[in-house]
């Protein structure tokens, strides 16, 4: 990548980071990973790298709020336009990549908050047939429940602060990839700043020590909690990829070992009104 080696300026990386760096990519089989101070800086950087001005974006319609916020009322600004589908739409998928010169495909796998799962191996596979790219944001999924890279994404995004970090006291975020793209985005990180400091990045360095033991826990937990709770009289509906209900159950079980310790759920009290109860 010609990265500066001698640490001259801070927001550039530091030993401590640049070891963090390192054992994320061991984890994920990437060729480099970049840090950042947050989740969204890495999304929002990414976004801002790989997009030129005018372009297009596709991304799904169940994501992260303030990713939404930033795809629809700050990439305009710059005249980028963006398809929204359903995360099993690929119909939608291939007509977007026909319709558009789209730049990149961006999604979460499981979304959030409805953890719905994107088939990556074959959406990328249709991406990159018309030159698209392919991130992935697993940061529901972990790089042990899931493997996107080699599923077929080209990039991989989490927010540290979730699991990786595990003891809510640190935040970060990070993308791994081929060193072609990561230098990309590294160059513009680099403008914008949103570095890590290196306590943060020797606190996720603690965090990833137990973290294997942990995800281990939170599948076995989460798995037993959307059980337990779809069994509920009161509650509605649960989203787990674990449960056989879910949409995507069967895509799950294939491209995870494991499915996390979020739970989504609807609740269906009924509420008094007027002497009349609503579900």
């Amino acid at each position: 990548e010609k990265r500066q080696t001698s640490y001259e300026y801070g927001r550039y990386g530091n030993p401590t980071s640049t070891v963090l760096e390192e054992k994320i990519s061991e984890l994920e089989g990437a060729e480099s990973t970049v840090l950042m101070a947050s989740g969204m800086t890495a999304s929002i950087v990414m976004l801002m790298a790989l997009v030129p001005a005018g372009g297009h974006l596709v991304t799904t319609t169940d994501c992260y709020r303030k990713t939404r916020i930033f795809i629809e009322t700050v990439l305009p600004k710059m005249g980028i336009s963006t398809s929204v589908i359903d995360p099993a739409d690929v119909g939608g998928l291939e007509a977007a990549l026909e319709q558009n010169n789209v730049s990149l495909f961006f999604t979460e796998s499981p979304t959030n908050p409805f953890l719905r799962c994107v088939d990556i191996k074959l959406v990328s596979e249709l991406c990159h047939r018309k030159g698209a790219l392919l991130c992935i944001d697993g940061t529901f999924a972990t790089p042990l429940n899931q493997k996107a890279l080699a599923l077929g994404a080209d990039l991989i995004l989490h927010s540290l602060t979730k699991y990786m970090g595990g003891h809510h006291d640190v935040l970060g975020g990070c993308i791994s990839g081929s060193n072609q793209l990561v230098s990309q985005i590294r160059n513009l990180h680099h403008i914008f700043g949103g570095a890590i400091n290196p306590n943060a990045a020797y606190l996720l360095i603690r965090g990833m020590k137990t973290l294997h033991l942990r995800v281990q826990q939170q599948n076995s937990t989460g798995m037993r909690m959307a059980e337990i709770l779809e069994a509920h009289p009161k509650v509605k509906r649960v989203y787990y990829p674990g449960l056989p209900s879910h949409p995507e159950h069967e895509l799950a079980m294939r491209q995870m070992t494991g499915f996390g310790g979020v739970v989504s759920f609807e609740v269906g009290i009924a509420t008094q009104i007027c002497g009349c109860y609503q579900p």
